[in-house]
């Protein structure tokens, strides 16, 4: 099944989106350390090199990303293929269970997904998610309310968190929309 690939225009950088026909595979920020892993990984688990092709999930993706930038979206009805081991798995369904708005904690994760104690490895199944924002990883902090890692760096995971909190418009700039 071939994949094609797009750059993503958006209020916070570039992003990377991969998708096939049965959905999208990668959502990253181009400038992201790790992109290069995702990618390779993305090829290994799909069988194949993405082309700079349009595809009708991607123009889905950049419409939902935009009127969740503007405000008009809450949550997104993309499909997804998420991959992972299990456990990863389970990490990023967990992930799509928490509302707009709203953070958890990394122990309160793993508690959910019945891994009491399991924080840090919730931290890094985090850290492997491929599909930035409509995974919403940028949710889970720290127990203590502090936030902590972000594979798109936490000038964004800030910005997303106090976006959602919000519930409203933030300043997109002229060459956004």
């Amino acid at each position: 099944m071939p994949l094609h690939s797009q750059r993503l225009a958006t209020p916070l950088g570039s992003m990377l989106a991969v998708a096939d026909d049965r959905g999208l595979v990668l959502c990253e920020f181009v400038d992201r350390t790790r992109i290069a892993r995702q990618l390779a990984r993305v090829e290994r688990i799909c069988g194949g090199r993405p082309i700079d092709a349009p595809h009708a999930i991607l123009d889905q993706t950049q419409r939902e990303l935009n009127e969740y930038f503007l405000g008009q979206r809450e949550g997104f009805t993309i499909p997804l293929v998420l991959g992972g081991t299990p456990f990863q798995a389970a990490v990023w369904n967990e992930l799509l269970q928490i509302p707009f708005g709203k953070t958890l904690s990394y122990d309160a994760v793993a508690t959910k997904i019945e891994r009491p104690g399991g924080a840090r490895a919730v931290g890094r199944a985090n850290g492997d998610n491929r599909i930035a924002i409509i995974v919403p990883c940028h949710r889970v902090i720290n127990a203590n309310g502090a936030l902590a890692g972000y594979g798109g760096g936490r000038h964004r995971k800030r910005w997303l968190i106090s976006h959602e909190k919000r519930g409203v418009q933030l300043s997109l700039g002229p060459d956004w929309e």
